[in-house]
């Protein structure tokens, strides 16, 4: 038996991706778009599940050499020696800098992995049609689209070193692949999280009331 939805889409009324204005949809404009800012409007954000899988599978493919690359390499006296993330945290660990070890630690392994698998899971569960907890998906995702951002913290990190180091000549500081790979991971997996509709989270909630 169909029972009356109460929703916003049920009911003709979008919201705006942009502005988050909630307009009354026209049936006889097309492509309808939003009043305030003009921007086109779409009950969900369109190829959603297509484009966060390719850029989370992307970032995925990114985080192997962002690991295995040397983040950078520092050079004194003519002699350097390349670093990637982890054995730079252990460099900070010997010599006792541990808050800043596992700062970096947390901001440049924990946060991404973490990142990565919720969208997996946010992903996998509206592909499975998964009615489980729909209010704490949505919770998770909201903290994963805000702190994605805060795991650049090693790509801030080698550009205040190489800014001040460029300012003597005792050593020198330069970036290595590793940190490109690195940054691509970060900026791709913000755009997964921006390209995710969280609303495609209810949705198998609203079927099951038609």
């Amino acid at each position: 038996m169909k029972t009356l939805s109460n929703t916003a889409a049920h009911n003709g009324y979008l919201s705006c991706h942009t502005c988050h204005l909630l307009s009354r949809a026209e049936a006889h404009l097309h492509p309808l778009h939003c009043p305030r800012c003009g921007s086109r409007l779409h009950s969900r954000k369109p190829d959603s599940l297509a484009r966060t899988w390719a850029l989370t599978l992307t970032a995925y493919i990114l985080y192997i050499p962002a690991n295995l690359l040397p983040i950078m390499t520092v050079t004194m006296s003519g002699r350097g020696e390349p670093d990637t993330i982890l054995s730079g945290v252990k460099e900070l660990v010997v010599s006792g800098m541990w808050p800043l070890a596992l700062l970096i630690f947390f901001a440049s392994i924990t946060v991404p992995v973490l990142k990565l698998l919720t969208l997996t899971y946010l992903l996998l569960s509206v592909k499975f049609k998964s009615r489980w907890r729909p209010k704490e998906r949505t919770v998770l995702y909201r903290i994963t689209e805000s702190v994605g951002r805060w795991s650049m913290i090693d790509i801030f990190v080698i550009a205040i070193l190489v800014a001040l180091v460029k300012l003597g000549a005792l050593a020198t500081i330069e970036a290595g692949a590793g940190a490109v790979a690195f940054g691509g991971v970060v900026v791709i997996t913000m755009f997964a999280a921006m390209s995710f509709d969280p609303r495609l989270i209810w949705d198998a909630l609203e079927n099951d009331h038609e």
